[in-house]
């Protein structure tokens, strides 16, 4: 029996674009997006325990332990397995929170992942992500674990290859909240979808936007202040200012680069730009992205 699953990989994603394109009579945004995994992330240690308690032992300030979304991971796993194992929950987060990168979504659907194997539920990819559903719009992608075209609520994934990326991120100094900006009632919500094809994929993906941005920039001047940046930098380095967008409903923007020089240019530029202007735009970071969860076996017998 293992005792200790440590430092489990919980990554980090980005939207490419996001189309809102209807809302379901129960309130939920219809969606159209592609999710794209990328290279940093949380890290979530796990230890068995043997007397059905279920401990996270470094909470998040202000999050309430039952809005806990690993916590919850672990308790519907155990109540819908009949499972009597208990887990000691360890996180590093890396990822911060509010900024449409997923970190908390990431972070429930590897402890799904993890204690599959910790309690050796055996439970399928498809199993975990019906439950990953009931968690949060996002999780079923992080366990579904590659690159995806979603609809529905962002529930119905298509697998979608795409070339390696490199990514420039900027994360303002601000979390925007995900239910303010959807709630918003100068968000549009009749965006007609793509159609994602074929050769069509990558050219889809540039013609995409990000329907939020708008509103998350309204709401928030560090993130106007942060994409004005990126985009003033992409036209600079030759590249399409577009291009430069909000991830999720924020606080993050990030800009697709040809290669790691350009990258890290323009890395140094934003970050020497906001070192002189006393205005801190937010941290600059360089991302790839990546082919597929680092956990993506973990789910028995994969069948989806």
């Amino acid at each position: 029996m293992i005792e200790e699953l440590r430092n489990l990989p919980a990554p980090a994603k980005l939207n490419l674009f996001l189309h809102v394109t209807g809302r379901r009579n129960d309130g939920y945004h219809l969606l159209e997006t592609v999710f794209d995994l990328i290279d940093i992330g949380d890290r979530l240690t796990l230890r068995l325990r043997n007397d059905g308690a279920l401990i996270r032992r470094d909470t998040l300030p202000g999050v309430a332990l039952e809005q806990d979304l690993t916590v919850r991971a672990a308790r519907l796993l155990a109540e819908e397995t009949g499972c009597r194992f208990g887990v000691d929950i360890a996180i590093e987060k890396r990822v911060p929170m509010g900024a449409g990168l997923g970190g908390g979504s990431s972070d429930a659907a590897t402890m799904l992942l993890g204690l599959n194997r910790l309690w050796q539920l055996r439970l399928t990819r498809r199993q975990l992500m019906r439950l990953a559903a009931r968690l949060g719009a996002d999780v079923p992608f992080f366990v579904f674990g590659r690159t995806a075209y979603a609809t529905g609520i962002g529930d119905k994934l298509q697998a979608l290859p795409l070339p390696p990326a490199i990514h420039v991120i900027v994360i303002p100094p601000v979390p925007v909240s995900t239910a303010s900006v959807f709630s918003s009632p100068d968000l549009t919500r009749d965006t007609k979808p793509l159609t994602i094809a074929g050769l069509s994929r990558e050219s889809s993906v540039r013609r995409g936007r990000n329907d939020l941005e708008s509103v998350a920039c309204s709401g928030n001047p560090a993130v106007a202040a942060a994409l004005a940046a990126l985009k003033k930098a992409a036209s600079e380095f030759g590249l399409s200012a577009a291009a430069a967008r909000l991830t999720g409903s924020g606080s993050c923007v990030f800009l697709p680069v040809p290669d790691e020089s350009v990258a890290a240019s323009i890395r140094q530029d934003l970050s020497r730009r906001q070192g002189t202007s006393g205005e801190p735009i937010g941290e600059v970071i360089v991302v790839r992205s990546l082919p597929r969860h680092p956990l993506s076996d973990w789910a028995f017998a994969p069948d989806a």
